[in-house]
């Protein structure tokens, strides 16, 4: 198939980015060091990638993408780096055979956790985001809680979620060592061998973890390019051109095809001026034509995937796989 075939608005990545931005991740961290979140591309097919490329354990925002996850035969050794209060799912998955830890930060997760079949826990502290975790200085004993329910504790999760777009290189590194330093604290408490943090962002900068849980390196958005990472934009939304005005074009890429929350998407050549549920409005120098195709590039990779119901993997003009997006949903 030719991407000209395509029914628009459709999901593309380009082969030989995603491979690249693949490789130069397990270079910098190889193996366990890298924990890749799948929360990203939501899709078993890039994910067997990611093991193809060294790494075993996966890192998950949802119960369905624990699920997915094992039934594709990924499941061994799954985090799910959130916290649930209903774990009968995550224990039917261990009772399976799969090895499942999830992040606890309260007497109720620990309670759900232990009443779910769920065996291993990671205490979640808040180290600056201010959404899920616990205080620091209460982590030991969540722990101790969490092991006198019969749980092992394998350590301790805290993301720097806030600091993964600072753009000034000095700075992100620093507020990065200052939270990792409550982290630290914390697992000193904890005890357990796991310090898991991180993001594409500060994949560099967290010397401190031992494994990071980076997702959009793999396919990209334009919030990361603009603050400076090795990794190409490997995903784009292609759309046509529906309308062209005089001063504006429009193509059929909207905010139902888009995640929008870290601003608006942008055009090679041109300048997006607004998106509305159907439509990007843009303007460029070169003329546009009626049925054009174009390539709109989010600024945010996992909610704009988690819209789609496939990718397709393409090189040049040809599609070369079509992959379904497996793990939306909840």
């Amino acid at each position: 198939m030719r991407i000209s075939e395509l029914t628009t608005p459709a999901l593309l990545v380009e082969r030989d980015l995603l491979d690249a931005n693949l490789a130069t991740m397990s270079a910098a961290l190889p193996g366990p060091r890298l924990r890749p979140h799948v929360k990203a591309h939501k899709t078993t097919a890039l994910a067997r990638r990611q093991q193809a490329s060294g790494h075993s354990g996966f890192t998950c925002a949802t119960v369905r993408e624990c699920e997915v996850m094992a039934a594709a035969g990924l499941g061994a050794d799954l985090l799910l780096a959130n916290e649930v209060l209903d774990a009968r799912r995550l224990g039917s998955l261990v009772a399976d055979g799969a090895r499942v830890t999830t992040a606890v930060d309260s007497p109720e997760t620990v309670a759900a956790a232990a009443g779910g079949g769920v065996r291993e826990v990671l205490v979640d502290v808040n180290v600056g985001l201010n959404r899920c975790g616990c205080p620091p200085e209460r982590a030991g004993e969540l722990a101790a809680a969490a092991r006198s329910a019969g749980l092992e504790v394998r350590g301790v999760m805290g993301y720097e979620g806030h600091l993964q777009l600072v753009s000034d290189p000095e700075e992100r590194k620093r507020r990065t060592g200052e939270a990792m330093a409550l982290l630290q604290a914390a697992a000193a408490d904890v005890g357990g061998e796991v310090v898991s943090a991180g993001g594409t962002g500060t994949y560099r900068d967290n010397i401190w973890a031992t494994e990071i849980q980076a997702g959009s390196y793999a396919l990209m958005d334009t919030a990361y390019d603009a603050v400076g990472h090795p990794f190409g934009q490997a995903l784009s939304v292609l759309g046509t051109v529906v309308s062209v005005s005089a001063g504006h074009a429009v193509a059929d890429v909207g905010l139902k095809a888009l995640g929008m929350d870290h601003g608006l998407p942008s055009i090679d050549g041109a300048q997006v001026r607004r998106c509305a549920d159907e439509h990007t409005t843009f303007v460029r120098d070169e003329p546009v034509r009626v049925g054009e195709r174009v390539r709109v590039l989010p600024a945010h990779v996992d909610p704009t995937v988690a819209l789609h119901e496939r990718m397709h993997l393409v090189d040049g003009d040809t599609v070369l796989e079509t992959w379904p997006v497996d793990m939306r949903g909840w």
